[in-house]
């Protein structure tokens, strides 16, 4: 019975990390037609249509592409938290169920507890690496890997061990499983 419990546990966690790590790699597309930039969101979202004529649009495009590229770290650190919050919800449940032993209950406990632990360490890691002159950063911690988007035209070889660095020491993670990539 324990067994049974442990292994739902697991799968649960499992299935929203898997979620998440979904969510975040199924980016916005950009299509370009007549010379005229049209941006995509996911599937059944609703697309706006200007009429103005491409003289007229070439700012507001600019503009448009800005925000959306501030907005990609915002909305995937949003989307990181509303996955965490979400297992901590599904934890919070099995604790507060009462058909559930106490062993199980426990190890629910534990389970909030280190994903706290990972919430703390990807905050002190993002604003570690932001005080080395990034100008915007998101990391995604999925098992022993961990994905680092940095806000950067290029990176350096020497931008790249500083951030190496700071997510082994924050997340105690092996410099093989960090991926770091940037986003203009």
């Amino acid at each position: 019975m324990l067994k049974k419990n442990q292994l739902a546990i697991l799968v649960i966690a499992l299935m929203l990390i898997t979620a998440g790590y979904l969510n975040y790699t199924s980016g916005d597309e950009t299509i370009q037609t007549n010379s005229n930039v049209l941006e995509t969101a996911a599937l059944g979202d609703a697309t706006l249509v200007d009429t103005k004529p491409v003289e007229e649009n070439t700012i507001e495009t600019s503009k448009i592409e800005n925000t959306k590229q501030e907005d990609y770290f915002v909305l995937s650190r949003l989307d990181r938290e509303k996955m965490y919050s979400q297992m901590l919800e599904a934890y919070q449940k099995l604790i507060e169920s009462t058909s559930i032993s106490a062993e199980q209950k426990a190890i629910s406990q534990q389970e909030i507890s280190k994903v706290n632990q990972t919430k703390n360490a990807i905050m002190i890691a993002e604003n570690l690496i932001k005080t080395k002159g990034f100008e915007d950063i998101v990391l995604f911690v999925n098992n022993d890997s961990v994905s680092v988007i940095v806000k950067a035209k290029t990176l350096q070889q020497e931008d790249i061990a500083k951030i190496q660095n700071i997510v082994q020491r924050e997340l105690g993670v092996e410099a093989s499983n960090i991926n770091i990539s940037n986003k203009e």
